[in-house]
């Protein structure tokens, strides 16, 4: 098959932790052709979707992981699989990205479905699950994130459309710093701020569960580091063995069946104690430390669901 990835720069990736990178490399081992290019060389063009980039292959030599052939302009549709990788923001040129993808439909089968990534942003989509998640609400408004904290006393702020653990604040029942917080986000962004309850629980690790196509494969635990609330493995989380719980199941019966209707074949959902927090659909990860713990082939189990639909 011809695939092509849509991702930030393949040439920084590290490859020992970089999602993208093990679902090229499984992909070439497959036989499959590869292509790569950056979301701002995505173009409409007179009823084509058309992308400027690169052939290339791949090994597992960090820094010189990737061969690029010569720089060419492609027509999306002659492609059978398009994968949507870059990282979020989740903003309007990661929005637009997914409306010019969503062109594809019936011609090129594009992972994760884009109609449904745009609708279902990780924050978001948890909201139609509240008996599964913390106390959270989404708001802009000061006075009313102020009432949501004095309910609870201590409570974690975060961005809206962020990843990667960025902008994450714990404001506990002491903290004078939401005022200030909410003048620094509202001075840059227009978007609305996300608070959900703080769970003491995060001590113990932030799970991260990946699912196929609807289904859980497995789980990786991240713990944060000495004196971080955030578990993110970008800002220092270690990863570590874990299995599944009865609970972690209970939330993918749940959702499962609802990811795989709407397309999303690599899905990774954070669980903190007993509650759901995010599902991430835009470009999770997780699969190598998964691969590595449990020694299953996550990407081989991604490829085969997707080779399944064509």
């Amino acid at each position: 098959m011809k695939i092509a990835f849509q991702m930030d720069p393949i040439q920084s990736v590290n490859i020992n932790a970089d999602s993208s990178f093990r679902l090229a490399e499984e992909a070439q081992a497959r036989g499959h052709e590869l292509f790569f290019y950056g979301p701002d060389k995505l173009a409409y063009d007179e009823g084509r979707i058309l992308a400027i980039g690169n052939s290339f292959t791949v090994q597992r030599v960090q820094g010189d992981h990737v061969a690029l052939g010569p720089q060419e302009q492609v027509d999306l549709a002659e492609f059978d699989v398009v994968w949507l990788r870059q990282d979020p923001p989740f903003d309007m040129h990661y929005i637009t990205s997914t409306h010019l993808l969503d062109r594809l439909r019936g011609k090129a089968l594009v992972v994760n479905d884009p109609f449904w990534v745009r609708n279902y942003p990780e924050k978001l989509l948890v909201l139609d699950f509240p008996d599964l998640t913390p106390p959270t609400m989404i708001a802009r408004d000061l006075e009313t994130i102020k009432a949501f904290k004095a309910r609870y006393g201590d409570v974690i702020l975060k961005p809206l459309y962020g990843n990667g653990g960025a902008g994450v604040f714990r404001l506990d029942a002491n903290d004078r710093n939401l005022t200030s917080l909410h003048e620094l986000f509202t001075g840059f962004s227009r978007e609305p701020l996300i608070v959900q309850k703080f769970l003491p629980d995060v001590s113990a690790g932030d799970k991260r569960v990946i699912l196929v196509d609807g289904a859980p494969v497995g789980a990786i635990n991240r713990v944060p580091a000495a004196g971080e609330t955030r578990s993110n493995m970008h800002v220092g989380g270690r990863p570590e063995k874990i299995g599944l719980s009865e609970r972690d199941l209970e939330i993918c019966a749940r959702i499962g069946p609802l990811l795989k209707e709407k397309g999303q074949v690599f899905v990774g959902i954070d669980v903190i104690g007993d509650y759901l927090t995010e599902i991430n659909v835009t470009s999770p990860t997780g699969i190598q430390e998964l691969e590595r713990f449990d020694g299953i082939n996550v990407a081989e189990m991604i490829w085969q669901a997707i080779e399944a639909k064509l």
